[in-house]
């Protein structure tokens, strides 16, 4: 999607406000600081990776940034005939499909029999026990299987779509021109939820087509419906399937759905807007919903005078069809997959701009807000601009709108023409929206462009590569940015993806990159940070590998040959292989050839550079490499195993990776590079060295660890002068040495030792990695009443960085990281009650009251402002009344996150009803609303009991396995720490059956808890003994 991760994550940031779509919607929401409070969700776009609140050893959930918001997407050509494909469970209820038959003719039984041999004899013939489906009204549905079959393809789509604001229902005709591969009587397309009134066969081209009346038979549990015709098609013939259908418009936000907002002067307005990725285009219209089938479309809207119908191309012309009616045509679209198709009816305002090649770029939004658009519209010209020059191919279409709509589960979707946001995602208020907010739109929106040629000029045959669109959107995102936007640095928060990923790909229930799936629920549960964040990671690797330009080269070449065409994992390195590294080698057979001439930094030696063979490493088995070093004078010795947390008797998987090492050394900062195809090897100095530090800027998707006194070393190097090596190399220490604490190979005093250099750090990432280490330890003891060390380790923590934050001002003043980095900063001092932080927030507070709300505060410490304020019941009933009132979505997301850290479990529990309800909370909030709560100190058991006694409306909601779903199940239960919250847990996921129980989320999030009991009854004494450290007086 796009950016789609957990509701509202993007890029670098894990869900804590929402993972990039980033949009289900591709690509990963705003808030504070980590774990020590409850966190917002992940914001779209956001591509830092703030202090989180799990466990310190299991997935934790990424730090929130205030002001971004996000989420997760993504497609591609279907399998050949011999792949194989798992059979569906059939489903013995069936919804019944009433339809008035002219005639029951005898004609119609024979086509029907005839169409069981001539579809379903193959299967029959090797499973003769297996019972047919069947279909609602009884009859046997005359195909079994989940994917549809390639007899019959979808050549174009006359759609014609009348929606009804006042009644929320909608009808349609779609007309699909077809061709028969192989001779069949049965159509098997995608329906969902859609009254079908009649369906029709037009043979041939042409004005004067016969048509002949289709039999329609519905099986629901696999979202099909089967049109038998009379006799069978003829191959290679023009034919035109005619339905016409009606449906009500979703309650969800998926589908043709409902969307509301209250105007200024408070009424309520209805739109109708659609999200169609993974599987939903067919809840609008009857289609071939695969991302294989790519066809073109030509679309019609009937709309009323009032409203604005905008869609995927051009409006053509508009036509009155009746009185108060009328319908807008649009030009045909590109061949392209179903699920970018899209429609919007609303009365939206827009601005625009063109590029310099000529493309219309447009931002709508409600007219209440159109006055937020310039920022959006001057970078999605810019970025536009750059992916032409970059990939080096024109985009294709005459324009390209952005749209924010008021009600939006993700960040944001990259429908083709029409890329579809959150408003968090989009708007920017320039007197209120902070600098993460901006940081996530440029972000957001530079990862849907992405999408127009990685998804959508180019798609994955099937979802099992989502990847393919979602990893290289995120990772273009920092490509893009970096160089249309220098001043954001972003290129330095990019390791923080990989932190993000690794957290869930550590467990054994993570999947490899290229994952097979199936059914809808399991494509949806794709959108996660292995296909988004793991994704990207893998591609900065071989980047860093290869070298940019080589790089660019085999993207440019895979995008220029496939273009309107399905790929799989393979094409991708198979594009990659007819390129070299920038460094002098030479192609040979297919081989990157490099000898011994080539730079001693290189260090590849005498052999062939396989990127398939190579990159299989990564994509085909889950989970990453830890790379252990020993140093024995000039020898450093190198051995790789499978990094895995878990009871420490679990079976080694064996898996090996090709593993491109890069280190420096005290003597030489130039990257040297080796790259480790087996288990063990050794490599031989120029010199002995006082320390080594390997994965270079964490451009490698690995972790180390330094036996012997390889970690004395660096701390050493730390405390004395950190600054040799740089910000992410600090801040992959600080990441690395945690994880080795949770498998046993460190032990938690030394990683505590490490930490203790943050007292002298400045710089963002190592100061937002340690919180994430640090703030996700006392969260654990939270939930096991641990007040004594608890309260000692929340001190410990504040006079560590007590220096850091006093030198922070309280203005808006500095660059995009030193304000994001201020802002938590403060967001951490008040909420842990550091009296000078507090202090300064009440008076701010007061204040802003006192001039009932419209005193302009600095946008960069208003959350810790309100944050305080919402800590007594005038305080927080102020603050709710301007969240009702506010036009800013980063002070309503401001507000939203002060209001649930309330200790008045009342309030808490009106804020989870009323978010659920939707009426004066948006019910998208409500995932952010419900974790946040879920990390409240007071909330947690309020959001896990909410979460249990709603849990079959969320699923009906947000669909099962969605990134929302996973993200309100672990961020209600992944900071639990105790045997008798983990039964719980157990208990009744176990009980959901098959609505529930077989989430891959619910199998991390016990692994999760089951981590964190080992790692407390591990380290929980040590941590207490070793804040009696005298070390700590000196803090």
């Amino acid at each position: 999607m796009p950016a789609v991760l957990p509701p509202r994550c993007l890029p670098g940031l894990q869900p804590s406000f929402v993972n990039s779509r980033i949009g289900n919607g591709g690509g990963p929401r705003s808030a504070p600081v980590p774990g020590f409070l409850p966190q917002l969700p992940p914001q779209p776009g956001a591509p830092l990776r703030l202090p989180r609140g799990l466990g310190p050893s299991a997935p934790r959930t990424g730090l929130p940034l205030p002001g971004l918001h996000f989420h997760f997407r993504s497609r591609g050509w279907r399998g050949r005939r011999r792949r194989r494909r798992r059979e569906g469970t059939l489903s013995k209820k069936m919804v019944s499909l009433s339809i008035k038959w002219p005639l029951a003719s005898m004609s119609f039984l024979l086509s029907s029999l005839m169409i069981l041999f001539t579809v379903s004899t193959p299967s029959w013939c090797q499973r003769s026990k297996t019972i047919s489906p069947k279909a609602s009204d009884g009859t046997p549905f005359p195909w079994d299987k989940m994917r549809l079959p390639e007899r019959v393809i979808p050549v174009h789509y006359n759609l014609m779509i009348h929606a009804n604001l006042t009644t929320l229902t909608f009808e349609g005709t779609t007309e699909v021109e077809i061709r028969a591969s192989q001779p069949t009587s049965a159509i098997i397309l995608h329906s969902h939820h859609l009254q079908i009134s009649k369906a029709a066969l037009r043979k041939g081209a042409g004005e004067r087509q016969s048509e002949k009346l289709l039999r329609v038979l519905e099986y629901p549990s696999h979202e099909q419906i089967a049109l038998l015709a009379p006799e069978p098609l003829v191959v290679g013939l023009p034919y035109t399937v005619v339905i016409d259908y009606a449906g009500n418009l979703s309650e969800t936000f998926h589908g043709f759905y409902k969307s509301t907002y209250r105007t200024k002067e408070g009424e309520v307005r209805i739109l109708a807007s659609t999200h169609f990725e993974p599987t939903a285009a067919r809840m609008a219209f009857p289609c071939f919903d695969e991302p294989a089938f790519k066809a073109s479309f030509s679309v019609k809207i009937r709309r009323e005078p009032r409203h604005l119908a905008i869609s995927n191309m051009p409006l053509v012309k508009s036509v009155t069809v009746a009185e108060g009616l009328i319908e807008d045509h649009f030009d045909v679209t590109v061949k392209m997959s179903t699920y970018l198709v899209a429609f919007i009816i609303s009365d939206f305002k827009s601005v625009s701009k063109m590029t310099k090649s000529g493309v219309k770029v447009s931002i709508y939004a409600v007219p209440d807000k159109i006055n937020q658009a310039d920022y959006a519209l001057d970078t999605a010209v810019t970025l536009l601009e750059f992916y032409e020059d970059y990939f080096n191919i024109p985009y294709p279409l005459p324009k390209q709108d952005l749209a924010a709509i008021p009600d939006f589960e993700s960040g944001a979707m990259e429908n083709w023409g029409l890329t579809t946001y959150r408003e968090s995602s989009l708007l920017f208020d320039a007197e209120k929206s902070s600098a993460s907010s901006k940081l996530g739109i440029t972000m957001t929106v530079s990862h849907e462009l992405a999408h127009q040629w990685f998804g959508n000029l180019v798609t994955m045959e099937w979802w099992n590569d989502l990847w393919l669109n979602e990893g290289f959107a995120q990772f273009m995102e920092y490509v893009s940015v970096s160089v249309t936007h220098p001043e954001l640095k972003v290129e330095d928060y990019f390791l923080g993806k990989c932190f993000s990923a690794m957290e869930v790909d550590a467990l054994n229930s993570s999947h490899p990159v290229s994952t097979p799936v199936e059914n809808p629920a399991q494509i949806r549960e794709m959108f996660d940070d292995v296909s988004y964040e793991k994704g990207a990671c893998i591609l900065n690797m071989l980047r860093d590998y290869l070298g940019a330009d080589a790089f660019k080269s085999g993207v440019v070449q895979y995008l220029q040959k496939y273009s309107y065409k399905n790929t799989k994992n393979e094409d991708l390195w198979n594009s990659m292989a007819n390129i070299c590294p920038t460094d002098g080698a030479q192609r040979m057979d297919g081989f990157c050839s490099r000898g011994q001439h080539s730079s001693s930094s290189s260090h590849w030696r005498q052999e062939g550079l396989d990127v398939k063979t190579m990159m299989n490493t990564w994509t085909l088995q889950k989970g990453f490499p830890l790379v252990t070093i020993t140093v024995r004078g000039r020898n450093v010795h190198m051995k790789q195993e499978h990094y895995m947390k878990g009871p420490e008797d679990a079976p080694d998987t064996g898996y090996l990776w090709h593993v491109p090492l890069t280190f420096i050394t005290s003597k030489s900062d130039s990257v040297h590079r080796f790259l480790l195809k087996t288990k063990t090897d050794v490599l031989i100095l120029p010199e002995e060295v006082e320390w080594i530090k390997f994965n270079v800027g964490m451009n490698g998707y690995y972790i180390v660890h330094y036996e012997d006194d390889g970690w004395d070393s660096l701390i050493d190097l730390l405390k004395r002068t950190h600054t040799a090596i740089s910000s992410n190399d600090r801040a992959s220490l600080i990441n690395n040495v945690f994880q080795l604490v949770s498998i046993g190979k460190v032990s938690i005093e030394k990683a505590l030792d490490l930490i203790l250099y943050l007292k002298h750090e400045t710089e963002i990432m190592p100061v937002f990695q340690g919180l994430n280490e640090l703030i996700p330890m006392y969260k654990l003891m939270e939930k096991r009443d641990m007040n004594e060390v608890e309260t000692q380790f929340k001190s410990f923590l504040i006079r560590l960085l007590r220096d850091l934050i006093d030198k922070q001002t309280w203005t808006d003043e500095g660059s995009v990281s030193e304000r994001m980095l201020r802002s938590q900063l403060l967001l951490l001092a008040c909420v842990r009650k550091y009296q000078p932080c507090v202090q300064r927030a009440e008076g701010y507070f007061r204040e802003w009251k006192e001039a009932n709300g419209n005193l302009s505060l600095p946008s960069d410490v208003t959350m810790a402002v309100f944050a305080v304020g919402a800590q007594n019941p005038e305080g927080w009933d102020f603050l709710f009344s301007k969240y009702q009132s506010s036009l800013s979505s980063t002070e309503k997301n401001q507000i939203e996150f002060a209001l649930c850290m309330s200790q008045n479990k009342e309030k808490l529990q009106w804020l989870l009803d009323q978010s659920f309800k939707g009426d004066i909370i948006k019910t998208q909030e409500f995932p952010d609303i419900l974790r946040s709560i879920g990390r409240n100190p007071v909330g947690y058991p309020l959001a896990w009991k909410f979460l249990r006694e709603n849990w079959n409306k969320l699923v009906q909601k947000f669909e099962l396995g969605s990134p929302s779903i996973s993200y309100m199940v672990m961020g209600t239960t992944n900071q639990f720490s105790t045997r008798a919250r983990l039964e719980e847990v157990k208990g009744f996921f176990s009980s959901l059956k098959e609505n529930g129980s077989q989430l891959r989320c619910v199998q991390q999030t016990i692994e999760t808890i089951e981590e964190n009991i080992r790692w407390m009854d591990k380290n929980f004494d040590k941590i207490r003994v070793w804040l009696q450290n005298e070390k700590l007086e000196l803090l």
